[in-house]
């Protein structure tokens, strides 16, 4: 019978006193926004004269088009020099497209023939001459944008399909493999095509020490580092908005509570004016937060106050893209409730650690570690169990694990009901020995995706939350109202 001796759970400590490891993240409030898209048009002429009308004379000035339920309208009354065609013509018109070959057309081509015949009153013998338009419907960005994202798309759903990974796939790093995945091949083609594709705008509106900065020295530090590794730009930041996919909003929810939270009233006004203020500015300066309402927007937050503080701006709440290192709720004393008191030598719940004993030796001494939610920053805790090769012990109803789009928790992790914590015990003794150690492998390989570096490497928890945002805007369709 498995011995079950090894299960910790234990309080998060204070800063001071354990080594900080990273929060893990989830994400939430996702709209999906659907739009068409309509190419702006530039107009260019080329006049063919009719061979058995030689004496016309040529062209003197740009025919402009305008397209009125499908037909063809002339606009302007002298076209031809010395000629007497007046602006009343009759139109026959034959259209031809031509869509460029590129994997992402900067413009559809059109060719337009049409024959103009006068309609003058006398209705005497004149002219009539077939013209030939090319009209360059010209791509904006945001539209070559959202073409390119459509490839993308098809080519992840047929990667999805490829059962050899390898024999599609040349990555000297590391190749996804295994169940920890989803679907490891999407998930890798996903990857590379998002270091290809990927560009974030920073806004540079805002000043330090709550816009363009963040903690690196306490347990909020995955904030901080995140807004300082986009800051000094050497992942995926674009300073041209136009070629961004999405808009990063670089307050820090952590500054936001230090500098303007009032402890004394409990009040948190000047945090919502701050963040409602800052929309306004972003959205009146610049088209990109009303063209999508803020879909294509994203924030990050280490604070149990992120989703509290996007609620100022309710489109921010909804629409936008958040990134919330966030295990918050009431099992944690549930928890401890059910188990402190038990003094089970198999299911050890602390409140306190006693004094002498190591926090991180409970944990890699443990064959499953407990991670419930609570009124504390508990959510790393599912990060130190991953380091601690410990396997994690899920204890919710309604959480989100971090990366879940891409990473199957169920193959390295046991998940648990918020009614079945009585019953903790028997749930982790029915876990066999072999099934153990499966999940325990499993958690080792997925430690790669949870390791902060000083300098981001590929596939780690850097780049794990910017493929997560990446993800979202896959899934986000965006119409250029300005070129409609």
């Amino acid at each position: 019978m498995t011995c079950l001796n090894k299960v910790a759970m234990a309080p998060p400590s204070s800063d001071h006193k354990r080594p900080h490891t990273p929060s893990s993240f989830c994400f939430s409030s996702l709209n999906l926004v659907w739009f068409l898209l309509v190419p702006s048009t530039v107009f260019f002429l080329v006049s063919t004269l009719a061979p058995h009308r030689p004496s016309i004379s040529p062209l003197s000035s740009l025919l402009q088009v305008s397209f009125s339920n499908n037909s063809l309208q002339l606009q302007g009354s002298s076209i031809f020099n010395g000629s007497s065609i007046d602006s009343s013509f009759q139109l026959e018109a034959e259209t031809d497209y031509f869509v460029s070959n590129m994997p992402f057309p900067d413009a559809i081509i059109e060719k337009h023939t049409i024959q103009l015949q006068d309609m003058s009153k006398n209705n005497e013998s004149k002219p009539v001459v077939d013209v030939t338009l090319k009209i360059v419907k010209k791509n904006s960005k945001l539209e070559r944008n959202e073409a390119n994202l459509a490839r993308v798309r098809s080519s992840i759903k047929q990667a999805a399909l490829v059962r050899n990974l390898t024999s599609t796939h040349q990555d000297p790093d590391y190749v996804p493999h295994g169940p920890i995945y989803r679907n490891a091949n999407a998930f890798h083609r996903s990857y590379l095509e998002m270091e290809k594709v990927f560009k974030i705008y920073v806004y540079k509106e805002g000043e330090p020490p709550i816009f363009h900065n963040g903690p690196c020295r306490s347990i909020y530090s995955s904030e901080g580092r995140f807004i300082h590794e986009l800051e000094k730009g050497n992942f995926y930041t674009t300073k041209d908005p136009d070629e961004a996919l999405v808009y990063f909003l670089p307050f820090s929810v952590v500054m936001l509570v230090h500098y303007l939270y009032e402890p004394e009233t409990s009040n948190t006004d000047a945090i919502g004016r701050t963040v409602v203020d800052y929309i306004d500015v972003i959205s009146g300066k610049y088209p990109y937060w009303n063209r999508s309402l803020g879909a294509d927007h994203f924030m990050l937050s280490c604070h149990d106050w992120g989703p509290r503080t996007s609620s100022y701006v309710p489109h921010l709440f909804h629409k936008s893209i958040r990134v919330l290192c966030r295990l918050h709720g009431y099992i944690r004393y549930l928890l401890l409730n059910e188990w402190k008191d038990k003094r089970d030598p198999d299911v050890q719940v602390f409140d306190q650690l006693p004094k002498g004993v190591s926090y991180m030796s409970k944990l890699k001494n443990s064959r499953f570690c407990l991670c419930p939610s609570g009124y504390e920053v508990a959510s790393p805790r599912i990060v130190e169990a991953i380091y601690a090769e410990c396997v994690p012990v899920l204890i919710s109803d309604s959480y989100v694990p971090p990366f879940s789009d891409v990473l199957n928790w169920k193959s390295f992790s046991i998940q648990v009901a918020v009614k079945d914590i009585p019953n903790i015990k028997e749930i982790l003794m029915g876990v066999s020995q072999r099934q153990y150690l499966r999940m325990q492998r499993r958690v080792k390989q997925v430690q790669r995706h949870f390791v902060v570096n000083a300098t981001p490497k590929r596939y780690d928890v850097f780049h794990m939350i910017n493929h997560s945002i990446w993800l979202r805007r896959l899934n986000i369709h965006i119409r250029d109202f300005h070129q409609s």
